[in-house]
């Protein structure tokens, strides 16, 4: 089975409030979704970001527009005015989390064209 980044077959967006952060992922395939919901579990999302999460990490499923929102706690080093962290900002973890790797199906390889945009 191939392995891809999500930001291959993905789009995200993120923000914070306080000591969180919160994540939304989006695929506009509904196969592509449902490997997702399989593979970017809240533990998953809580691994990859390993030393920078320190609090739980909750997902939500949002079927109807294909879409799993994560929110993150304990994220930020106390919040954007309180953290010492030189980006700790929350908007720089979509990007962080497109770049987690997921295994898609050699046949959702062909269907979504992934050949083409490989590195």
């Amino acid at each position: 089975m191939p392995i891809v980044q999500l930001n291959d077959v993905a789009q995200a967006r993120s923000g914070d409030k306080g000591n969180k952060v919160d994540l939304g992922l989006f695929v506009n395939d509904e196969e592509l979704y449902d490997v997702l919901l399989e593979q970017v579990t809240a533990n998953r999302v809580k691994e990859h970001f390993e030393g920078l999460v320190f609090g739980d990490v909750f997902r939500y499923e949002l079927p109807n527009i294909l879409a799993l929102k994560f929110v993150c706690e304990e994220a930020l080093n106390g919040g954007g005015s309180s953290s010492i962290r030189v980006d700790n900002l929350g908007k720089t973890f979509g990007s962080a989390l497109l770049r987690m790797n997921i295994e898609i199906s050699d046949d959702l390889e062909k269907k979504l064209d992934m050949s083409k945009r490989r590195r």
